[in-house]
Parts: C-alpha cells; structure tokens; sequence
C-alpha cells in the first residue's frame, strides 16, 4: 500500500496533520498537493505543538522527505519563517524538497486579494488576505510565477512585467491603490534564489521513483472537499483541488499509484468563513462545542463556525474522493453531553432529501433532519483499543460508520500524538 492520501471530509480543520503525523514512523514520504499558507496543521508531540501552514506536517517525522508539489502556490517568506522557526526548535528541515513547478505568491497576490475581498462588501468570501486565489488565477491565466523562474533572471523580469501590467491597472484605477513596480517583487523574489535552489526537484520523478521501490507515499490535503473548487460550496470555497484528484495533478503521480484514500471527519463539523452550513449552531451549546474543542483557526485565529456531525456530507465526500478508510477525531471533545445529536437528512422547502443537494441554493436553505443518540461522562482520553470506550461511545461510532459509506478505521480521543484508536491499519 505505498500510495496514501489523506483528504479532508468537511470544510477543514479536522485534524488531517495528526492522521499524517500517524502515519509517520512507517512513511518515506508525506507530499502537500494543493494550496498554500492559508490553512494550518496543529500537530502535538509529548508537550510540544506545533502549527504548520506551508510545510507538510511529515516534517515532524525524523525518517520522513517531506515535499511541496506542484499543485501548492509558495510564499517564499512565509516558507522560510517556517523552517527557521522550526529549526530554533530542533527540527531537521533539510530533507525539504520542492517541485520546480510549483506557484509562487508575490506581494501583487496579497495586496489584490486584501483589497477585492473589502471590495466584495457583503459577498465577501472569507479569504485569509494571502494571496492565495489571485496567485491560483495567475497560474489559470497563464501569468503565473513558478520556483524555476527563479534562476533565470531574464525570464523572472519579463514574466514579473507581464503579469504587473493589468494588476497595476486595477489597483491604481479601480482600487485607488498605488502601483507595484517590478523590481519591487524580482528584488525580493531574488533574494530568496540561492536559499531555496537546493530544495528544488523534479518531485513527479522523484516520487515515481520512490513508489517503484515500494516506499509509502502520504499525499496531505490542505484545506477539505467542501472547500473544493469544483465540489466545494461554491463559491465559498478555496482555489485549488483538495479532493483526492488534486493529488494527482498536484504531484505528477498517476491516480492508480493512490492505493488507499484516507477521509478525516471530525465527530462534529466545523467550518471558517462564508457559505452554507446546515447544521450550524448559533446558542449556547454551540459555544460550549467551539470552548470544548477549541475551535479557532490554526493560521488565522479566527472562531471556527460550529455544528453536529452531518452524514450526508460525509457520504458526498466517500463518494467524491473514493474514500477507503474514515479518521474519526475529536471525539473526546463530545464527553459530557447527554445526547448528541446527527443530522441524517435535509428539509429541503419541505421535501426530505437524504444527499448532499446538487443545487447550491437548496442546500443553502436545507436545514437538517437529526436523529439523537445517548451520549457519555467517562474520560476517554485514555482509551486505546474500542472496547476502552463507554457502550454508547462505541454505538456512537458504529452509527457514523453505518450512515457514512465506508468504514471508521481510526479514533481520535485527545490531541495528543499517542491519543488514537486504530480499529484497521492504514498502511496494510
């Protein structure tokens, strides 16, 4: 089983850093396909935390390359922020590699997509202001930076004039902004070059090759399939391919090298910025869920919208994404409650729908159908094995495996490193 993906269920935040962190000890390779810096991984180890943005969460793990793919759009700062944080902490960074292919995003990036989003006014989307759409619109519009341009300095200025040329039109005439110059951004571009030149790599090559050894391969999502861009709640969604597809495009590896699809799904749902959220919770227990769970975004800060684990969803999301295997986390977080409730279904204008509707406004106005099961009181923090837990934990679980089209393979009981309930491996 040496091709791996680790996929998001929900709208992020599920905790798909610690499933890799997991798999660690028996990976060569943890690769991030999609993305950037805007959503992070918060890995716990003994008593040390650590929030990920840009790097894969396998840095962490000592036997492990971890590699940036060609389908992730890099900030160079940030990225070197990261691996001299990380560093001072005593973390070996320098298996690092990074595809030649990949995006870069560039102050234009982040100053268009700080001031479009104010522009939007109410129909703002909920970016996190880094540059992350305009830089996937670039590599769209074929405009785009790549980390192999960096060494060509010829090449760098005139794709940097290009691509300023129209920007500088809209923040000047249409945002009141003043224009970016070209040497603004090859100066700064450049002067991250010579640091960053030997982690540069043909990564499809060099992971082709690693899976002909059979080596296993974790490829990790950023951000979750109802962030997607085609399957997403569009347009409340992120700018790349976070479904199990993208793991393919975005590292150069062929789709039948994915031998096992790994789902991470909280055992509620969670969900930052606008768009669609049936089962949110707008009282007093969904304060209490976002305090128990600590719901606050690894990258932003910013308060994590809360609600009850959805089952269509997750269905949606088995079926997109091809999902073998589901990591349950979280799940210490819903002790104390004395029912718990599941949506099973939508009302949608009246009419029970049991799927994710195709239409964007009927799952809009769906609200949710639940049905309540007996929660617990005991501590399950301790629990490694299923049997640990309290009878109707255990229900609990059985009735999510039931409604979500696949089998739950892992249990997170704590966010600690040690604090899972493995029920079938992942790796054989």
């Amino acid at each position: 089983m040496p091709g791996i993906v680790i996929i998001g269920v929900q709208w992020g935040d599920e905790g798909k850093g610690k499933a890799t962190d997991l798999l660690g000890e028996r990976t060569e390779w943890v690769v991030k396909f999609n993305g950037g810096n805007n959503a992070g991984h918060t890995v716990v180890i003994g008593d040390e935390k650590y929030a990920l943005h840009l790097l894969p969460s396998g840095i962490l793990s000592p036997g492990v390359t971890p590699v940036i793919g060609n389908g992730v759009v890099v900030d160079l700062e940030v990225l070197f922020q990261e691996i001299e944080a990380l560093e001072s902490r005593g973390i070996d960074t320098s298996k690092l590699k990074i595809s030649a292919n990949a995006h870069i995003i560039t102050q234009a990036h982040r100053t268009l997509d700080k001031v479009q989003e104010r522009f939007l006014g109410k129909r703002q989307i909920g970016t996190t202001g880094r540059g992350i759409g305009p830089a996937y619109a670039d590599k769209i519009s074929r405009v785009g930076i790549r980390i192999q341009d960096l060494f060509d300095e010829s090449i760098l200025r005139q794709k940097v004039e290009g691509a300023l040329e129209q920007k500088n039109h809209l923040l000047v005439k249409i945002f009141n902004r003043r224009a970016i110059t070209a040497d603004e951004i090859v100066d700064d571009l450049l002067s991250y070059a010579e640091r960053v030149r030997p982690m540069v790599v043909d990564a499809s090559l060099l992971l082709d090759e690693a899976l002909e050894r059979d080596e296993v391969v974790v490829f990790e999502a950023g951000q979750a399939t109802m962030l997607d861009i085609d399957h997403g709640t569009y347009p409340f969604v992120t700018s790349s391919s976070a479904t199990a597809g993208g793991a393919s495009t975005g590292s150069g590896v062929g789709p039948n090298r994915l031998d096992r699809i790994v789902g991470i799904v909280k055992a509620y749902t969670t969900r930052v910025g606008a768009g669609p959220f049936p089962t949110e919770l707008f009282d007093e227990q969904g304060e209490w869920l976002r305090q128990a769970g600590f719901e606050f975004g690894t990258t932003t800060g910013r308060s994590r919208r809360v609600g009850w684990y959805d089952a269509p969803i997750t269905r949606y999301a088995t079926r997109i994404n091809g999902i073998t295997d589901l990591v349950v986390t979280k799940l210490d977080v819903l002790t104390g409650l004395e029912e718990i409730p599941v949506c099973v279904a939508y009302d949608v204008n009246g009419t029970r729908v049991d799927e994710v509707p195709v239409n964007q406004s009927d799952f809009h106005h769906a609200k949710p159908i639940y049905e309540t099961y007996p929660g617990w009181s005991e501590d399950i923090t301790g629990a490694r094995t299923f049997e640990d837990l309290p009878q109707t934990a255990q229900d609990y679980i059985l009735k999510l495996e039931d409604m979500s089209g696949t089998r739950i393979s892992v249990i997170g009981v704590g966010p600690g490193r040690d604090q899972v309930i493995v029920r079938h491996d992942l790796v054989d």
